[in-house]
């Protein structure tokens, strides 16, 4: 009988994809996967296009502040465990792999009192609430960078996982997808699949001019973020798109946040411009975002320093000059963990494997 995964993610594309990439390293080994998460946000749609079984309870997460919409989150979280149980019961797993999301803890919980054994993964330099509140519940935490204080055979730096079209897409394929020449310089900004307002701006603001003849722009805004006027002559604005693989394959520089969202420009191995949300819990960006910067792989602007002018000087000085373009490549392809998915699969086959001991 295969082996039985249950992922419980949610919340962002942030949070799905790259268990996605674990389920399909899991499958290739022949278990059975099926997801948990919430019935209104994006894993009930990606989760289901990629062909995967998807359970749905409620659970929110929560507001940093004290108002009503805490309080019901509050409600519900308290609840959410007896409706992981449920699930668990139905779906009888041999191992729960908490990837990612508020979606995570309450099934994490569920299987701690199931006496099942579990993982968590964290995407950041520095573990966030929820997951500082869950490892002591679970048997392995998965890091994708090492984080001080977490150590011993409990805690194994992986990396994150990214889907292996980050890895395997070239340049010369994406841009023929794309339309687009060798010879184009070609800018990518996104902020997740939430998109990022600040980079938005500064990004339209940096080419309200026109982009130059010769390079061409692409700004994936966020859902409901896109502009419902045209912008510039060789500058696209969308709100969500399904083809970052190819986008990131096809650009000489990328601008983003510095989430999760970094090991996939990794994989990518393209030259960055990171913005780390000072909102992040902990500053938790900054942090991710200094370990790139320091093996020159990317320049980094702060939000507090983040102007239209700032924008694309940075830019600029990255696709105006070959040599030290390419450096940076080479440097983030240094940092990337391609292999991610598959020692993620082969640790939660182990825990299963263990388990029928």
């Amino acid at each position: 009988m295969p082996v039985r995964i249950l992922i419980a993610a949610g919340g962002t594309v942030g949070h799905v994809a790259p268990a996605l990439a674990v389920a399909d390293a899991l499958c290739e080994r022949g278990a059975d996967v099926t997801f948990a998460g919430t019935p209104a946000r994006i894993e009930a749609e990606l989760v289901p296009a990629r062909g995967y079984p998807f359970v749905p309870f409620a659970v929110d997460g929560f507001p940093r502040r004290p108002s009503l919409t805490l309080v019901k989150a509050l409600g519900r979280a308290a609840v959410a465990p007896v409706a992981c149980s449920k699930i668990i019961k139905d779906v009888r797993p041999d191992v729960v792999f908490g990837a990612g999301g508020f979606v995570a803890g309450p099934m994490l919980v569920a299987a701690r009192r199931h006496s099942i054994p579990s993982a968590l993964s964290e995407a950041d330099a520095r573990l966030g609430l929820a997951n500082r509140l869950a490892a002591p519940l679970v048997d392995r935490v998965f890091l994708a960078f090492p984080v001080a204080g977490r150590s011993g055979a409990k805690y194994l730096v992986t990396g994150r996982p990214v889907d292996r079209a980050f890895i395997e897409t070239t340049r010369a394929e994406a841009r023929s997808q794309l339309g687009l020449t060798l010879e184009e310089r070609v800018i990518v900004a996104f902020g997740g699949s939430l998109g990022a307002g600040p980079i938005n701006s500064a990004l339209r603001a940096a080419y309200d001019d026109g982009v130059p003849a010769g390079q061409r722009s692409y700004l994936i805004a966020g859902r409901g973020k896109a502009r419902t006027t045209s912008g510039p002559e060789r500058f696209e604005e969308q709100e969500f798109t399904t083809a970052m693989p190819t986008l990131l394959a096809a650009a000489d520089v990328v601008v983003a946040r510095a989430g999760g969202s970094v090991a996939e420009i990794a994989a990518a191995g393209r030259a960055a411009v990171l913005i780390p949300w000072a909102g992040a819990a902990d500053d938790h960006q900054t942090l991710n975002a200094a370990s790139f910067a320091a093996a020159g792989a990317a320049t980094v602007i702060s939000d507090a320093q983040l102007t239209a002018q700032a924008l694309r000087k940075a830019i600029d000085a990255i696709i105006g000059d070959a040599a030290r373009q390419a450096e940076m490549e080479q440097a983030m392809r240094s940092l990337a963990r391609p292999n991610a998915a598959q020692e993620m699969a082969d640790e939660l086959l182990r825990l299963a494997k263990e388990s029928k001991r």
